[in-house]
């Protein structure tokens, strides 16, 4: 079914579906010089279905480029951010690269950095798309991306096929999107190695977040967190006096960039025909059958029909 409407831009979190396909595609998939291609296979059927049932007027490809880089930002302000994850294995690099080499041949725009996560890089695009009057679509399950969503725009969870909207955010998530950095500030993630505050738990943090409309607005009264009505209140407002530090500095981490310097104008996130004869080549070097080509097909005729018709 075509879902797209005027005006709105799809930010694909491409990093999540690529490990998403490495850890649950076949992992004997391999091309003709035995390289595994699992991930890449998962990715290709991932975008190639999104893009024959949405048909979108535009979107884009957001990648991680590393896990973990001397190069990062966050990593310059907190030298254990990450650290808990180990470098991606070599296969699953090389496939990284193919699947930003797949969404060019398929015609979509795809971005990375080396300072800048895939966070950032849809923030900043989804931004600049709002600014202009447009809504945005995130396809991601992360769920700092939240953080994004205003009035109008669809936080997709494509994989479990739900749509969160705005008013959805904070029974989701615990805090409304415009508080979900500063929750995730006190709670810590152990994903990322955020510490956070020790001993504020996401039930705390949302209860306080009831009260307080920011992690500033919080800090700045903090007196009144003993006389709250929060289980162990008084020993509460200590661990966030103790660790004040600790919070601000998980904030700098949790907040999602964007302003990022970045080479991209909306039009460039208009997909572009699919390059067919690249895609066919691209097929036979990795070794895939009919499926993604009929699939491929299909896609480039809708879009040679569209021009068309336009």
């Amino acid at each position: 079914m075509n879902c797209a409407r005027a005006g709105v831009v799809y930010h694909i979190d491409a990093s999540y579906f690529v490990f998403r396909a490495y850890h649950s595609m076949p992992p004997d998939m391999v091309d003709g010089d035995g390289n595994s291609t699992h991930a890449l296979y998962g990715f290709a059927r991932f975008l190639s279905d999104l893009l024959e049932s949405v048909r979108p007027e535009r979107i884009g490809a957001a990648f991680d480029l590393s896990l973990r880089s001397e190069i990062s930002f966050r990593s310059r302000i907190f030298p254990a951010y990450k650290a808990n994850r180990e470098s991606p294995p070599a296969d699953l690099a090389r496939q990284f690269a193919l699947c930003r080499e797949f969404c060019r041949h398929m015609g979509v725009a795809e971005f990375a950095s080396a300072e800048y996560e895939a966070d950032d890089i849809i923030g900043t695009l989804a931004t600049r798309s709002r600014a202009a009057g447009l809504r945005n679509v995130l396809v991601t399950r992360d769920k700092d991306l939240s953080q994004l969503i205003r009035d109008g725009d669809i936080f997709w969870d494509y994989s479990g096929n739900t749509r969160y909207h705005y008013n959805d955010i904070g029974a989701r998530f615990g805090v409304i999107p415009e508080l979900i950095a500063d929750f995730m500030a006190l709670t810590g993630d152990s994903v990322d190695n955020i510490p956070g505050v020790p001993g504020v738990g996401r039930k705390t943090a949302g209860e306080l977040f009831a009260v307080f409309g920011s992690l500033d607005e919080l800090y700045a009264n903090l007196d009144r967190v003993p006389g709250l009505k929060l289980r162990g209140a008084a020993s509460v407002a200590a661990k966030l006096r103790l660790h004040k530090e600790a919070a601000y500095l998980a904030r700098r981490l949790t907040g999602i960039v964007c302003d990022m310097p970045i080479e991209a104008t909306l039009d460039d996130l208009k997909p572009r025909p699919p390059d067919t004869a690249g895609l066919e080549a691209f097929f036979d070097a990795h070794g895939f059958g009919n499926i993604l080509r009929r699939q491929a097909r299909r896609i480039a005729c809708a879009a040679d029909n569209s021009r068309h018709s336009a």
